[in-house]
């Protein structure tokens, strides 16, 4: 069931939304300078709106608040590298995906869950949010490696972007340090359930998926450090990773709490 949502929360969503929308479609009008001061202006929104939804549901949680969630880590890590890399300008796929991301959150608000009866189970969620923020950043910087090599391949100019090296080896460090949060989430996930008489751990669709994530990411890892991996080979296997990834928890939740309208 969907549950009614604060005032302020839709309020603040709503311009959340309208924000990242006029970043997607008008950011050649805008011009460079105008649309950074609005994508940080509904970056503010964006948090505010987690921040009111959390105080008008407590204890509720749900597959579209973790995409919300993503999608703002994301724009803050985005929001820090451009002050590094000055160059790296693709705002405009960040205020879409964000667009989507709040939207959703505000039709499916997630459903209510036991208050934690121990204080490992919120740095487990911490954790995992983290991971998966950190990984979504790696697929953006490759879906970024990937459109300045179709640049180069056509000799097309290069002024507007970041080195080629720089983006790669970026993703890959975005990779490494969202595998090891990935890997103390499960850590403390198992830590939790042991704690808990084995409550909580279970073999499931989100066990499984997390798990051959953690492994497909391993490789990747692996691959790069051993065989020197780059290029398409390690694009795909971070989209597999991240894919998985995804299916653990989100797609889990999407199917209980949208298909088959399970809390």
């Amino acid at each position: 069931m969907i549950l009614p949502a604060s005032s302020l929360f839709l309020a603040l969503s709503a311009a959340a939304v309208m924000g990242y929308l006029v970043v997607a479609t008008a950011h050649q009008r805008l011009g460079q300078r105008w649309a950074q001061i609005v994508f940080a202006g509904t970056w503010v929104l964006h948090g505010s709106a987690l921040v009111a939804y959390w105080l008008g549901h407590p204890n509720h949680f749900g597959f579209a608040v973790a995409l919300s969630i993503t999608a703002w880590i994301v724009s803050t890590i985005y929001g820090i590298e451009t002050q590094l890399q000055p160059k790296l300008r693709a705002r405009w796929v960040l205020a879409a995906l964000g667009a989507l991301a709040v939207a959703l959150a505000v039709i499916f608000p997630g459903a209510a869950h036991p208050i934690a009866s121990s204080v490992w189970l919120p740095v487990h969620l911490a954790l995992g949010l983290a991971s998966y923020g950190l990984i979504a950043v790696a697929v953006f910087h490759a879906w970024l490696v990937k459109r300045t090599e179709f640049d180069i391949r056509h000799a097309q100019a290069q002024e507007d972007h970041p080195p080629l090296l720089a983006l790669e080896r970026l993703m890959f460090q975005f990779v490494g340090v969202g595998f090891v949060l990935l890997s103390a989430t499960l850590v403390v996930g198992a830590g939790f359930a042991a704690m808990s008489g084995g409550i909580g751990w279970r073999w499931d669709h989100k066990t499984v998926f997390s798990m051959l994530a953690w492994a497909t990411l391993a490789t990747l890892l692996v691959g790069r450090w051993r065989l020197g991996w780059r290029g398409k080979t390690a694009a795909r296997m971070l989209y597999v990773g991240a894919g998985l990834l995804l299916m653990g928890y989100v797609g889990s939740r999407f199917v209980l709490e949208v298909l088959l309208a399970r809390p």
